[in-house]
């Protein structure tokens, strides 16, 4: 018995926006779209009666007419989904209408242009949910532009930062993704070749009712700039049947996006952990043994996209090497990684916008991070301000000395520091607690946060 895919494995997907832009009914209604466009250009050139066109757009209008699963499983003949839909779409109309529907077209033609509107129709949704993520992150910012943590290399305290400059750079993250994903949206073009590329059926189709068209050479050109406007996507420089840069930038775009949402969930994953706790999703998820726990599920589900993108994104890649005019299995090969790319996008980008806005930052725990090593975060500090009265070699000496004191003793710092400023007069008048304050050594981290909130 068949039963559709209804997101039991994909929790991230289910629900989302991005599960009904990506679905099969938006695959079929965008090929029903790209068929009656094809009829209305061709109307618009004079090659199809007016009224040709306005039949095939209604009776494309609504997917729901047309039994996608039926389709499917015709569409093991013909080895794409095109061929059984067009059937059904001629049988839709009336007999005066059936000699213009896909007209001129290969079934590529509009399985990539499908692909291109329902790319350009996810990406919008995705765009709008990374603009909410951006505002959140940026109000994260500016309320802790101050607001001292510890900076962590390789996994350890390296020396004090902000959470300000880290929300920043989430920030700069989304907006270079939306930068990437808004540029690619724009160029999504039509795509409409025929046979082989050359649009040469075009040329043979005689007017309709001694309409003033373009020379027959030009007639395919004609066509394809009036198909691209009436589906709002860019006009193709040259038919891109085995030309595959429109999918690799529209791959690469959504691999980028996802991985820089993955970087921000790396980064909640990490700071809501029990014993660093530092930042906490507004509503965590449940676990199914221990009542206790709120788990980081929208983090969660974000990094396991940006796990799964860029495999995606190497099969899209791996497809440019298409031989002749037009390929064989290269194309076919794109059509499940892309929808499933754009699915993970929109997924993480939806996700993304409902941690931002209900992030919870725990600045007492920030705090009480920053003294876990007892001074020693600020010792970078400390080696530069010795290093000008006792030169670098002695200032090192020092330091090293009582580290490791300090951490024998399980001590703090400054207090170890204490009777070293006795015993190294050179030293001798230096504020350590002013020296041993993590908050004031966090550089340049507001000038920083500021520097990067002022890019729209």
């Amino acid at each position: 018995m068949y039963e559709s895919d209804v997101g039991l494995l994909a929790p991230g997907r289910a629900g989302s926006p991005a599960e009904t832009a990506t679905g099969d009914n938006a695959f079929l209604q965008a090929m029903l779209d790209a068929e009656a466009a094809l009829t209305r250009a061709q109307s618009v050139c004079g090659l199809a009666p007016a009224e040709a066109g306005r039949a095939v757009t209604a009776a494309a209008a609504d997917a729901s007419r047309f039994d996608a699963r039926d389709v499917a499983l015709r569409a093991r003949a013909s080895g794409n989904p095109v061929t059984p839909l067009v059937f059904d779409l001629v049988a839709a109309v009336e007999e005066d209408v059936r000699p213009y529907v896909h007209r001129g077209a290969s079934s590529q033609d509009i399985l990539d242009t499908a692909a291109m509107l329902v790319a350009a129709r996810a990406l919008a949704q995705v765009l709008d949910d990374l603009a909410r993520s951006a505002e959140a992150v940026a109000r994260l910012a500016l309320a802790h532009r101050n607001t001292p943590m510890a900076g962590r290399t390789l996994t350890q305290h390296a020396v004090p930062t902000t959470f300000g400059l880290k929300a920043a750079g989430w920030r700069a993250l989304i907006l270079d993704a939306r930068d990437r994903l808004s540029a690619v949206r724009e160029s999504l073009p039509a795509q409409l070749g025929g046979a082989a590329g050359t649009l040469a059926a075009f040329n043979t189709f005689a007017p309709v009712d001694e309409a003033e068209i373009a020379d027959d050479d030009g007639r395919g050109l004609t066509v394809l700039q009036a198909f691209a406007n009436e589906l709002g996507l860019a006009e193709p420089l040259l038919p891109w049947l085995s030309l595959r840069t429109p999918i690799a930038d529209l791959a690469g775009a959504l691999a980028f996006t996802t991985g820089a949402l993955g970087k921000l969930a790396a980064d909640v994953l990490t700071l809501s952990r029990t014993e660093i706790g530092e930042v906490t999703e507004g509503k965590g998820g449940v676990s199914s043994t221990m009542p206790h726990k709120a788990n980081p599920v929208r983090a969660t589900l974000i990094a396991a996209a940006a796990r799964r993108a860029p495999g995606l994104a190497a099969t899209l890649y791996g497809s440019l090497v298409a031989e002749d005019e037009r390929p064989a299995g290269s194309w076919h090969a794109e059509w499940e990684p892309l929808r499933e790319l754009l699915r993970l996008v929109g997924q993480a980008a939806y996700d993304a916008a409902e941690l931002t806005d209900g992030l919870r930052v725990v600045p007492y725990a920030m705090r009480e991070n920053l003294q876990l090593t007892d001074g020693l975060i600020v010792s970078e500090r400390l080696a530069a301000v010795f290093a000008e009265r006792i030169g670098r070699k002695r200032a090192k000496e020092v330091l090293v000395s009582a580290a490791a004191r300090a951490r024998a003793e399980t001590t703090d710092l400054a207090d170890v520091l204490g009777d070293v400023l006795d015993e190294e007069p050179e030293l001798a008048g230096l504020d350590l607690s002013d020296l041993t304050e993590p908050a004031r050594y966090t550089g340049c981290a507001g000038a920083l946060t500021d520097r990067a909130l002022d890019r729209g």
